[in-house]
């Protein structure tokens, strides 16, 4: 393993957690040449499971590929770091259990809409703007309602 900001080798581990459930080893590393801090995480590696898209086609699942998704609804929302790794792996746990070998893109759009609807009602409307593509302001604005009518906490005007 190298430093992602110098490249050298010379790295010492500052932290090791162990993730709920045995997910994973997380580790806080420093540089010994350039003192950059980086976090690593250490998985098992899980058979292949394939998404069956919208389209038809097939594609490989990619554990980054949810992440960024939960990533970019979750940008600039008052979610900690560890708390969006811990919906990340509890959705990957979920997605595994339920894929035999293939999951629909639809089943794993539903599992990540209802991490993120319990867990930060705003971000739950960006992911389902996209994953739902709303044809109009109409139909975005039933899903806010319905949101609201769920959850009062939610203050939209």
């Amino acid at each position: 393993m190298n430093c992602p900001k110098c490249g050298s080798s010379e790295l010492k581990v500052i932290e090791k957690r162990d993730l709920p459930a045995d997910a994973a080893i997380r580790r806080r590393r420093e540089c010994n040449s350039c003192n950059n801090r980086f976090t690593t995480y250490e998985r098992v590696e899980s058979p292949s499971v394939s998404v069956i898209k919208k389209d038809g086609t097939m594609e490989l699942y990619s554990r980054d590929k949810l992440a960024s998704g939960f990533y970019k609804a979750l940008k600039k929302r008052p979610i900690t770091p560890d708390k969006i790794e811990e919906l990340i792996d509890e959705s990957d746990r979920e997605i595994r259990e339920k894929a035999d070998n293939e999951i629909k893109s639809t089943a794993i759009g539903e599992i990540v809409m209802k991490k993120l609807r319990e867990t930060d009602p705003v971000a739950y409307l960006r992911y389902a703007s996209v994953y739902k593509a709303f044809q109009d302001v109409e139909s975005f604005t039933k899903e806010v309602e319905s949101l609201k009518a769920k959850d009062q906490t939610l203050n939209i005007k």
